[in-house]
């Protein structure tokens, strides 16, 4: 059955809001989103939503103080216009990595975040792979946390030959998620032993598993520098892993990264479109971006019509 609701996207990820628009065979409502001369945000909602089930697509990527504003203030506006209920999709939840208090007198800023949210007047909040899972109790509303790994399975089943795949994890806080992937594709496990010397930096210290003549598929949510993935490729092949490849979540990618990627030893790097890719991303020959929009769709379709979303993911 259709869902009755109302979709807004703001500016951070235009073509992935319009990707879930087509999915639902719901319009994106008319929203203005400008900025005035000394860049303050300013939002018009230029429809209707008294009453109605509203889903405001917003990833909070760079520049993520912008988008995150944005969607305050989306949010804010909506309110205002007594929308019945308000839920917050974020594709990619940044401040993210910022969730606990690694050494003293630091912001734990990913609860702050979310308290931003909760008190503009979202009623729910809707993510994909969050860095921490237990992000999800740093809001009091209902959250609902997405996995992109049925995605990459997908991708993976079309592309490898399961039969000489491993999947490994980039570094020991990772193994869960990389388990369960390769729990999905009956393919065994690896990880790789890695001592941070300062943010930024990874240094590769051991293997554990055979990886010798595999096929590797390395699996995180976040990849930014990429200076740890490119460096885990190199300790596989190193090993006598036959290639390695790469799935990510989310592509932030700042800086030299995609260059540094492009230059690495990785077969391909497979991102998710939670972030719009730059031009740089779209052009580099080793990196390649799937869609998580039908699995947003299904699941904003299943929220508004109070339908299970966790059994998307059995």
């Amino acid at each position: 059955m259709k869902p009755s609701i109302k979709l807004v996207a703001g500016n951070s990820n235009r073509p992935l809001a319009e990707a879930i628009s087509n999915y639902l065979e719901v319009p994106l409502a008319t929203c203005l989103v400008r900025r005035f001369a000394d860049m303050e945000i300013f939002v018009e909602i230029q429809e209707n939503v008294r009453g109605e089930d509203v889903f405001i697509l917003q990833s909070t990527s760079f520049p993520a103080n912008d988008h995150l504003m944005e969607l305050l203030i989306i949010t804010d506006a909506l309110r205002r216009s007594s929308a019945r209920r308000i839920t917050a999709v974020l594709p990619y939840f940044g401040y993210a990595r910022q969730d606990r208090r690694a050494t003293g007198r630091t912001p734990i800023s990913a609860k702050l975040v979310s308290n931003l949210i909760t008190h503009a007047g979202a009623d729910r909040v809707l993510t994909v792979d969050l860095h921490a899972g237990q992000i999800q109790g740093f809001f009091d509303i209902p959250t609902d946390n997405l996995f992109s790994a049925p995605v990459m399975v997908r991708d993976i089943n079309e592309r490898l030959d399961l039969s000489n795949v491993m999947v490994v994890s980039p570094d020991v806080g990772g193994v869960v998620r990389a388990r369960a992937l390769a729990k999905r594709i009956d393919a065994p496990l690896a990880i790789v032993d890695k001592r941070r010397e300062r943010p930024g930096e990874s240094e590769v210290m051991n293997i554990i598993g055979d990886v010798a003549g595999k096929s590797c598929i390395l699996v995180d949510d976040i990849i930014d520098s990429g200076g740890t993935l490119c460096n885990a490729a190199d300790a596989l092949l190193a090993k006598g892993a036959k290639e390695v490849y790469a799935y990510c979540t989310h592509g932030v990618l700042s800086g030299g990264a995609v260059a540094r990627i492009a230059s690495s030893r990785l077969k391909e790097l497979v991102i998710t479109d939670s972030i719009q890719a730059t031009e740089a991303v779209r052009v580099a020959p080793n990196i390649r971006t799937i869609t998580i929009s039908s699995l947003l769709g299904e699941a904003i379709g299943r929220t508004a019509t109070e339908s299970s979303v966790s059994s998307l993911f059995d």
